[in-house]
């Protein structure tokens, strides 16, 4: 396992970009399965998790060709099915949990899709339901192997438009609904549907290829059902988590940074959130700066004087992979904060390493913490900790950052998993950081 040595308590400063959004990316490669023709795709994130699905993808066949830093050209024209079926997608798709997407593109065009039960962040119970009774909804049939723990969708008739309200406003789970229902026969509603930016942007992607798809960015979408998909080109939007996580990095740190070409429009709450706990967020162009909080923040109170609550929801809400960022940002605020993490119930579970660190943080039950700030006056102590999952470890490597002395932190693959060379991007504003194997 990768290590990071962090030479905690220096300023930063610079200007810094954020890579191509993660949870994009993963849609949008799954999506070049509905066409034999080119799809070209640039600001492609180098990162782990979606590395190991364009390996997936040229596994099955799809032909790749990388054209430049970020940007690939895809080609579907003689896909491998039998691979889907064999021992080795077993593992390599099990080991992502964004592989469950190629289910809906496979469906759509070839009439049935497999996938092993999926891996990813350890961070609570994350369900399949919604994607396959949506599939089974537009016709297909379900089966699972539950000894080999392996899913299975066939549809040898074709699939059929119908209505279906969703249990859940699943990301993925709309992504794949909609990229099986895009070439079934008639028109498909898909009401309590997920409307994040990602999710609009496959939507826009399907519709340049020559779906009829409407409703784009509302919870209710409605599908008109095509013979065929052709290719397109498309570019990934700036990933929305990063940004938060260098807004939170500058506010821990005391710095001044600038995030470059940041697509404001599709923030949504993040500006605004970090706000409430006093930093000052700074539009500037498409840019974002942050300037060095050298005498702190204070968290906001609600207008009838109680402490603030900061919690996710389904978008336009406060997205949940921020909620760590916010979580560790908040332990050098002045005054309190409940964090409350309502989607994933084991999210919070690394708040004992802040602990250790000297932060002072009460974890209420699964979903709940509050925080209540050192204002500065005691710095985080540096430790050695390990990354539970993408989002924790980027907050506890903030916390570092900002801690006196130097810390360790194992398992950095997690981090790998979301953030493109971050200890380059790091180094490159002046942090302290070492990579060792």
């Amino acid at each position: 396992m990768g290590t990071f040595q962090i030479e905690g308590g220096h300023q930063l400063k610079g200007s810094i970009q954020p890579q191509g959004a993660k949870n994009e990316a993963l849609q949008i490669l799954c999506a070049v399965l509905l066409t034999p023709e080119k799809v070209v795709i640039d600001n492609i994130p180098d990162i782990v998790d979606v590395n190991k699905l364009i390996t997936i993808l040229s596994n099955l066949g799809v032909k790749i060709q990388k054209l430049g830093k970020g940007k690939y050209s895809f080609k579907s024209d003689a896909l491998h099915l039998e691979y889907l079926e064999s021992e080795q997608f077993k593992k390599e798709g099990g080991g992502l949990r964004g592989s469950i997407m190629i289910v809906g593109p496979l469906l759509a065009r070839f009439g049935k899709g497999y996938i092993p039960r999926p891996g990813g962040d350890k961070i609570g119970r994350r369900r399949l339901d919604t994607h396959f009774e949506g599939m089974i909804k537009l016709g297909a049939k379900f089966r699972y192997n539950k000894e080999e723990r392996f899913y299975g969708v066939e549809a040898p008739e074709g699939l059929r438009g119908t209505f279906m309200l969703l249990d859940e406003a699943s990301v993925t789970g709309t992504a794949n609904i909609v990229m099986a229902a895009v070439m079934a026969e008639g028109e498909t509603t898909i009401y309590n549907a997920a409307c994040e930016p990602y999710l609009q942007q496959l939507c826009k992607m399907l519709n340049k290829m020559g779906a009829k798809i409407s409703g784009i960015g509302s919870n209710m979408l409605k599908i008109e059902g095509v013979k065929a998909l052709n290719g397109c080109e498309h570019s990934i939007l700036p990933d929305m988590i990063e940004i938060g996580s260098w807004i939170g990095l500058a506010a821990m740190t005391k710095s001044e940074i600038t995030i470059k070409n940041v697509s404001w429009n599709d923030l949504g709450l993040i500006p605004a959130t970090f706000r409430k706990l006093g930093i000052t967020v700074e539009k500037r162009g498409d840019d974002i700066f942050i300037p060095a909080h050298t005498e702190g923040y204070e968290i906001e109170t609600f207008i009838d004087g109680s402490f603030m609550t900061i919690s996710d929801a389904p978008w336009p809400g406060f997205t949940p992979d921020l909620l760590s960022i916010v979580l560790v940002v908040a332990t050098q605020a002045k005054g309190e904060v409940l964090i409350h993490q309502k989607m994933f119930e084991s999210r919070l579970f690394f708040v004992d390493k802040l602990i250790d660190m000297g932060a002072k943080i009460i974890l209420c039950d699964p979903h709940r913490a509050t925080v209540i700030g050192h204002d500065f006056k005691s710095t985080l102590k540096a430790t050695t900790m390990s990354s539970p999952d993408i989002r924790a470890g980027i907050s506890l490597l903030i916390a570092a950052l900002s801690a006196k002395g130097t810390s360790t932190i194992h398992n950095i693959e997690q981090i790998d998993r979301g953030y493109e060379n971050i200890d380059e991007r790091l180094r490159a504003i002046g942090a302290k950081i070492i990579r060792t194997a």
